[in-house]
């Protein structure tokens, strides 16, 4: 059980990252410049866009138990990223709901990870409510470094992106939307499509 005492530390541990990180990046990610909006208005992306076809950058994530984790804790195993804002709103629940119900049960060889920067206490609240069971939900909140390696910090927000990327075994992108309206889900038939290509 984690005291009183790191909750604080990790709290703030969380808000410095993403002001150290804010103001030390200066890279906008111009690969995905004008591709995503907020209630109709463009946002900008900072961080290191990334394309279906290249090698899928590695990153630092924390799991549930502030373990951790990166693309190395699933050698040999296609992966299916999928990004949310926040898990607390309508539309990420929504879209995590479906992934865990309608898609991880048939892909059972498929890692599939949910990254947001909700902390992982909230992650897991949230999962524990909604049974969400076959996904693993992975936070941001502490280095930002997923942000970072796949261009998704919006700018000004301190949230992901949404999005869904699909990785084979040797985790190349085969597949990637980055969802141009943040209140509107993905397509998940696409997403589907690029499982079964597998």
């Amino acid at each position: 059980m984690i005291n009183k005492v790191l909750f604080s530390a990790i709290l703030l541990a969380s808000s410095v990252s993403y002001g150290a990180f804010a103001e030390q990046s200066s890279t906008i990610n111009t690969l995905d410049a004008n591709k995503v909006t907020a209630k109709g208005k463009p946002v900008v992306l900072l961080g290191n866009g990334v394309s279906v076809g290249q090698k899928a950058p590695d990153f630092r994530v924390v799991d549930d138990t502030f373990q951790a984790k990166g693309l190395g804790d699933y050698k040999q195993q296609a992966v299916l990223l999928s990004v949310v804002p926040s898990l607390d709103t309508g539309v990420c629940s929504i879209q995590t709901k479906h992934f865990n119900e309608q898609v991880a049960a048939n892909y059972p060889q498929v890692a599939m990870l949910t990254i947001s920067t909700d902390l992982p206490f909230a992650q897991k609240r949230y999962c524990a409510a909604e049974g969400i069971d076959k996904l693993e939900t992975l936070s941001d909140a502490v280095w930002r470094d997923f942000a970072e390696n796949y261009g998704l910090l919006i700018k000004d927000m301190g949230i992901l992106s949404r999005a869904v990327f699909v990785l084979d075994k040797e985790h190349k992108i085969i597949y990637k939307e980055l969802v141009s309206e943040l209140s509107k889900e993905p397509d998940y038939k696409k997403a589907i499509a690029a499982l079964d290509s597998l």
